[in-house]
């Protein structure tokens, strides 16, 4: 059986990868080198759904789902907010950037997409959703100890206007996204 790794996701304009490369510039000047693995800009998205091994056979009938629950919603709008950290400070495993605006858009669209996916085989997930968008993932939280980084993010606009089917081939030099559907927001 052929499989593609994947999730459904939301991407990100162009002046918001802008503003998070700026992001881990800053915070990589901060913080000892090579204690964090930083994402690359032009892959940075906001992730809805994580499909994991996907059979290439069922991608129709997700790419179907997907368009059927992108007719139940309109367009939104997030921003970028604050930094932050899983689990926390204290132990930090993930930086991300915050995400504010119409945080219930976002929450009713997971949630219908996840609806959606239960047929197909997908099981509801138990962890709150929490929007953010990952920008480093730590090595070695023990070299952070101590260390009060910090950066100021420009709230910057992030219109939600359509959901991603993408594939992700992990490679030595990093995932390689490849958008395999898109489905346009659009309540009917």
């Amino acid at each position: 059986m052929s499989t593609i790794r994947a999730f459904i996701a939301i991407q990100l304009p162009e002046k918001a990868r802008n503003e998070l490369a700026r992001i881990n510039e800053i915070l990589a000047g901060q913080l000892p080198p090579r204690t964090v693995r930083w994402v690359k800009p032009e892959i940075m998205h906001m992730t809805l759904r994580f499909l994991g091994d996907t059979a290439v056979s069922k991608l129709p009938a997700i790419y179907n789902a997907l368009d059927t629950s992108s007719t139940k919603h309109a367009p939104f709008m997030l921003s970028l907010d604050h930094l932050g950290c899983f689990p926390n400070r204290k132990r930090p495993r993930v930086i991300w950037a915050g995400i504010q605006g119409e945080l219930g858009a976002a929450a009713a669209l997971k949630s219908e997409i996840d609806q959606t996916l239960l047929p197909l085989g997908w099981e509801k997930e138990e962890r709150p959703f929490q929007p953010h968008l990952t920008i480093g993932q730590i090595k070695d939280s023990r070299k952070l100890q101590g260390i009060n980084w910090q950066a100021d993010i420009e709230k910057l606009a992030l219109p939600v206007q359509a959901i991603h089917l993408i594939e992700s081939e992990l490679t030595p030099g990093g995932p390689i996204y490849t958008v395999r559907h898109t489905s346009q927001l659009q309540l009917n």
